[in-house]
């Protein structure tokens, strides 16, 4: 687990990312403290969890558990910890003005997620919306919508095929990762300095296309064979991801540059306000000339 110091409002938060779970856990007594403005939010944890009742504290023990985070002594200490949706439950126990923008926040995640359960296109709007404003190309967009369309396909045909939905359908989207990219899921998150964001959220439109290749192949190929149960469907996972990864090899040889990129959502967002500036710079120029001409 990797340790860092995270700042709300100027205060230290302490948290651990766990790179199996990929999951952030935030110290409690830290946000208690933020919650609380207490000066022994430690003691005002305790307190907390004395009140509980019997069925709180089992419902607690679900989400808070025991990591070891530095202390202010340099020292590492076992803490009660939690992830982000332990925290918000925290939080809601809490009285505190500041906790009411994380409950408004809750429940407006909450309504979003009915409302696109009732209509599922809301999903692909707010989607839609979201990455216009992360910066990201309609081109771009579109073949990732595309792309969830694709990777919704390839679960069906996993569970028709006897594969569970969780950790079944990692192992074997690590066995595509690998097939076609050269890479495990995590080696590819870490080449492009990821955490917990989405892989596909931070691929280029050719390594998008080629992610969509190896996961179509490889529900065709399950969908002619009929593969059951994990280690049939791992064969044909590496089967239709070795497809996309002959094509990004031809790929490679023809242009002499690797497909696969290091950079990220952050870096893609640059370059193209880069080029956006440099468009309307040309523009401006031609404006200029036109203009002089004109005199």
């Amino acid at each position: 687990m990797d340790n860092e110091i995270k700042l709300f409002e100027g205060n230290q938060i302490r948290s651990l990312w766990d790179s199996e779970k990929e999951e952030w856990y935030f110290s409690v007594v830290d946000v208690v403290g933020v919650l609380t403005d207490s000066k022994n939010p430690r003691d005002y944890w305790y307190r907390v969890k004395k009140r509980m009742t019997e069925e709180e504290k089992s419902e607690l023990s679900t989400f808070c558990r025991q990591l070891k985070m530095e202390s202010s002594d340099g020292k590492k200490y076992n803490t009660d910890a939690a992830d982000i949706h332990g925290i918000f439950r925290i939080i809601q126990s809490i009285p505190s003005p500041k906790a009411e923008p994380f409950k408004m926040w809750l429940a407006e995640v909450g309504k979003e997620r009915i409302d696109e359960i009732i209509d599922p296109e809301l999903t692909i709007d707010r989607a839609l919306e979201t990455y216009l404003k992360k910066g990201y190309t309609r081109e771009w967009i579109n073949q990732r919508l595309q792309a969830i369309q694709v990777r919704k396909e390839l679960t069906d045909s996993w569970q028709d095929h006897g594969v569970k939905e969780g950790k079944d359908f990692a192992i074997l989207t690590n066995e595509i990762t690998k097939a076609w990219s050269g890479m495990t899921t995590r080696q590819y998150k870490d080449y492009k300095g990821l955490k917990k964001q989405n892989l596909r959220d931070n691929m280029s439109t050719t390594e998008l296309i080629l992610n969509m290749l190896a996961e179509t192949a490889t529900k065709d190929i399950a969908n002619s064979t009929n593969p059951k149960g994990l280690e049939e469907n791992k064969k044909v996972a590496r089967e239709g991801g070795s497809i996309a990864g002959d094509a990004r090899k031809s790929i490679e040889a023809k242009t002499g540059k690797p497909v696969i990129s290091p950079k990220n959502a952050i870096d893609f967002a640059k370059l193209i306000d880069d080029v956006s500036n440099e468009v309307e710079n040309k523009k401006d120029g031609s404006k200029g000339k036109e203009k002089s001409k004109e005199e």
